[in-house]
C-alpha cells in the first residue's frame, strides 16, 4: 500500500473540494436526518444510504466515506474534481471497474466553532458485518476520544503534547489554544494518518513515532493528553495496537503516570483517559494513589464507571471481531480465567488529572462518580487547580457560590421549614448534595466579602450556636464543598 503521503497541493485541493460540498458534521446530519444519522452511529447504513441518493456531491461524499459504498466514476470525479486519480495514487481510493471506493475514512467533525475532518481507517462491522481489524488499525472518532477531548482545559499554552495520537484528534483541538503541538504514536500507520489529518486542516502538527515518553525525551510541556492503549487482556491473543501493549495489566497507565512530572512545565497539566484494575480483595483507590505518590504531583483520579469481568471481555471479544466466530466461547473462557489467575475482580474507567504545582506536599484525591456530565469538564480542572492554590485554612478565605449552582427545597405542604434540601451543579461534573440549614445559609452569603469562618460565625450567633464548635464541626464540609467546586475561590 502507498504511504498515505499525497502532495500538499492535492491535500489543498482536497480540503477546498471538501468545503465547496459543504462536507461537514453539520451539514451531513442535514443531509441524513435525525433517523438515519442515528442509524449509522449503530453502525447501520441502510437509512443514510436511502438518505444520499440525490447524486450531489455532498451525498456522494457521504456515501464514498462514511457509508463505505463504492460511487461511480463520474460521481465521484463531480465530488471530488481532477482529485480521483493522485487520491488513488497515493492510498486513500481505489478505482476498479467504473466506480470508486474509500480506503480510509475522511471523517468530518468538528467542535463549538471549528469543522475539520479526520483521517483514519473504515469503521469495521456496518451492517451486522463481521468486524475485520487488522493490529495496525487505527480508529477515528470514538466516545473515548470525546471524553477526554471534554477533560482537557483550553487556556492558552505554549507547547502541548498528545501521547498515543491515533488520527490525531486531540491534536486538532490541542493546536487550537498552543502554539507547538507534538503528536506520538507507536503505530506507524496511525502517524501517516495523523500527519495527513493536520495537513487536511492546515494544521502544523511534529508528529514522531516511539513508546510512551521516549520520543520527548527531555521535552516539557504546559499540557499533555492521552488516551493510550488501556485494554487489560491475556498476552497470548491477537494484540490490536490501538488498545493493547506488550505492557501487563494496566501499567501502561502506571507508566504513564509516573513519567508525567519529568515532562510537565511548573502549573502544567496531563490528562490521562485510562483503565485500571480492581484487585480482588485489595482498594483500588489506594493502589492509584500509590502511583501518584512518588511523583510529587496534584492529582485528580475521577473513576466514571466500574465494569464487571464478563461485561468487560464481551465488550472487548465484541469489539475485536471474535463474538459470533468459532472459539468465541473459548477466548471467553479463556480471558476469565486469566483475571481469575492474576487477581482482577473488576475494570475501572475514567480521568486522571496530573499537575505539577511544586507543592510539599501534593494534593492527592481518587473517587468514584458516575454522575452525569454535562458540556466540557475542563473549566472544572481549572477550577480544581485554583482551588489547591489557596493557602492555609479554608475557613480563613472568602469564597464565591459557583455560578452555575441551584437549589431545590421539598417537604409536606404547609411545613414551616422545608424537610429536604438539595444543591446541585448544572455544568461539567453536575454534582448533587444534600445539606441542612447551616450549608445552605453558608452557600447563600459566600458572595466573596467575607470569609467562610465569618459567615459560619454569623450564621452561629443566628441560631445560638456555639462559633468553636461550629468552625470546627463545618471545616470539613468547606472542604469538600470547595474540593467539588460548589464554592470557588474568590
Amino acid at each position: 500500500m502507498s504511504d498515505l503521503a499525497p502532495s500538499s497541493d492535492v491535500v489543498d485541493r482536497l480540503a477546498d473540494a471538501l468545503r465547496t460540498a459543504s462536507f461537514t458534521a453539520g451539514s451531513v446530519h442535514d443531509l441524513l436526518g435525525p433517523l438515519a444519522h442515528a442509524a449509522l452511529g449503530r453502525n447501520e447504513t441502510t437509512p443514510a444510504t436511502r438518505a444520499t441518493a440525490d447524486g450531489s456531491p455532498l451525498a456522494t461524499l457521504v456515501r464514498l466515506f462514511t457509508i463505505q459504498r463504492p460511487v461511480d466514476r463520474a460521481a465521484a470525479d463531480q465530488a471530488l474534481p481532477g482529485l480521483v486519480d493522485a487520491l488513488a495514487a497515493s492510498g486513500v481510493l481505489a478505482t476498479s471497474g467504473g466506480e470508486v471506493r474509500a480506503l480510509v475514512d475522511v471523517r468530518p467533525y468538528g467542535d463549538e466553532v471549528h469543522d475539520w475532518w479526520v483521517v483514519c481507517d473504515l469503521t469495521p462491522g456496518q451492517d451486522a458485518m463481521p468486524v475485520e481489524v487488522g493490529p495496525e488499525h487505527v480508529l477515528g472518532i470514538s466516545e473515548a476520544s470525546s471524553s477526554l477531548a471534554r477533560l482537557v482545559h483550553r487556556r492558552p499554552v505554549g507547547r502541548a503534547l498528545d501521547l498515543g495520537t491515533g488520527c490525531g484528534v486531540q491534536a486538532l483541538h490541542l493546536a487550537q489554544h498552543a502554539t507547538e503541538v507534538v503528536a506520538t504514536d507507536v503505530n506507524d500507520r496511525a502517524l501517516a494518518l495523523a500527519r495527513l489529518t493536520g495537513r487536511l486542516n492546515g494544521v502544523a502538527l511534529d508528529v514522531r513515532g516511539g513508546s510512551l515518553y521516549e520520543p520527548v525525551a527531555g521535552e516539557r510541556f504546559d499540557v499533555i493528553a492521552s488516551n493510550p492503549p488501556f485494554v487489560v487482556s491475556p498476552p497470548d491473543g491477537d494484540r490490536l495496537v490501538y488498545r493493547e501493549t506488550g505492557f501487563a495489566g494496566d501499567d501502561v497507565v502506571r507508566r504513564l503516570v509516573a513519567g508525567a512530572a519529568d515532562h510537565l512545565t511548573e502549573d502544567g497539566l496531563c490528562h490521562l483517559l485510562a483503565a485500571w484494575v480492581h484487585p480482588t480483595g485489595a482498594d483500588w483507590q489506594e493502589r492509584l494513589a500509590s502511583w501518584v505518590a512518588p511523583t510529587g504531583l496534584d492529582a485528580w483520579v475521577l473513576e466514571r464507571e466500574e465494569v464487571d469481568l464478563p461485561t468487560y471481555t464481551e465488550m472487548w471479544l465484541a469489539d475485536s471481531g471474535h463474538r459470533g466466530r468459532p472459539g468465541y466461547t473459548e477466548a471467553y473462557d479463556r480471558w476469565l480465567t486469566w483475571f481469575v489467575e492474576q487477581g482482577i475482580e473488576s475494570m475501572g474507567f475514567g480521568w486522571i488529572t496530573l499537575r505539577r504545582a511544586g507543592r510539599d506536599v501534593p494534593s492527592v484525591r481518587v473517587e468514584a462518580w458516575d454522575g452525569q456530565v454535562s458540556g466540557p469538564v475542563g473549566p472544572v480542572v481549572e477550577q480544581w487547580a485554583a482551588a489547591l492554590d489557596v493557602p492555609g485554612d479554608v475557613l480563613d478565605h472568602a469564597w464565591v457560590v459557583a455560578p452555575d449552582l441551584v437549589q431545590h427545597a421539598w417537604g409536606p405542604p404547609g411545613a414551616e421549614d422545608p424537610a429536604v434540601i438539595t444543591v446541585r451543579l448544572q455544568d461539567g461534573l453536575r454534582r448533587e448534595r444534600r445539606v441542612d440549614t447551616v450549608t445552605a445559609g453558608l452557600l447563600s452569603a459566600c458572595d466573596g466579602d467575607l470569609t467562610a469562618g465569618q459567615v459560619l460565625g454569623a450564621i452561629g450567633t443566628l441560631l445560638d450556636l456555639d462559633p468553636e464548635s461550629l468552625l470546627a464541626e463545618r471545616r470539613p464540609e468547606v472542604s469538600e464543598l470547595v474540593a467539588e467546586g460548589f464554592l470557588r475561590p474568590a
